[in-house]
């Protein structure tokens, strides 16, 4: 049987994780990079020459020009968080790496944190990730098929007419290499439930 790509795709494992992002200092840096990968700007002047201030843990830039304080999370998913950084970046981690999904509830064990508390960071990562999808669109070579989603309740009907079943819509639009760039499926209702895009995606940092 020939191996399926997706299925045995390279992934992070967790010790590369714990490497890469297992301090608040690497988490800075990472949410840095992101924010400006030039170099810090004044969002009020534009200036890039600046000072590194703590607001207690959190990293705070003031430009030398106009004066003017950027915290490092404002902006983010992040601002107005007590949580430091690298609890939001395992619970980032844990939860694309499960492609079933993470309830918030599994969520709270792995963290270590309340269950409000949880659920929260649970609700702004979903939404931050719903929100950079929709802006994908499929375009090129888009295949469409029909499916049933859920199983037959006991002493219930079977097959399509099932009380059971949802009926959905899957699309994929492919490369020219037939390779998958994006799916995106819909209820019959056409309700938009599930989208995905496979290649790795740092848009949950961003707000």
């Amino acid at each position: 049987m020939a191996m399926n790509r997706i299925q045995f795709q390279a992934g992070l494992s967790m010790p590369a994780f714990f490497k890469d992002y297992g301090t608040e200092e690497q988490c800075e840096q990472a949410l840095e990079a992101v924010r400006w990968p030039a170099g810090f700007r004044c969002p009020r002047c534009e200036g890039a020459a600046h000072y590194v201030l703590r607001d207690g843990n959190r990293k705070v830039f003031q430009c030398r020009g106009c004066r003017h304080q950027a915290s490092l999370i404002a902006g983010t998913l992040f601002q107005g968080t007590k949580l430091p950084l690298t609890t939001w970046f395992l619970a980032i981690y844990l939860i694309s790496q499960v492609k079933t999904g993470l309830s918030a509830l599994a969520l709270k064990r792995q963290l270590g944190v309340s269950y409000p508390t949880a659920w929260l960071v649970h609700h702004k990562l979903m939404q931050a990730m719903a929100d950079r999808e929709r802006r994908y669109l499929l375009v090129g070579n888009v295949q469409v098929d029909d499916a049933y989603l859920g199983g037959e309740r006991s002493g219930g009907k079977a097959g399509r007419g099932s009380e059971n079943k949802v009926p959905f819509i899957a699309a994929v639009s492919l490369t020219t290499t037939t390779h998958e760039r994006y799916d995106q499926s819909f209820r019959s209702d056409r309700t938009r439930f599930a989208t995905h895009r496979r290649s790795a995606t740092r848009g949950a940092m961003k707000k």
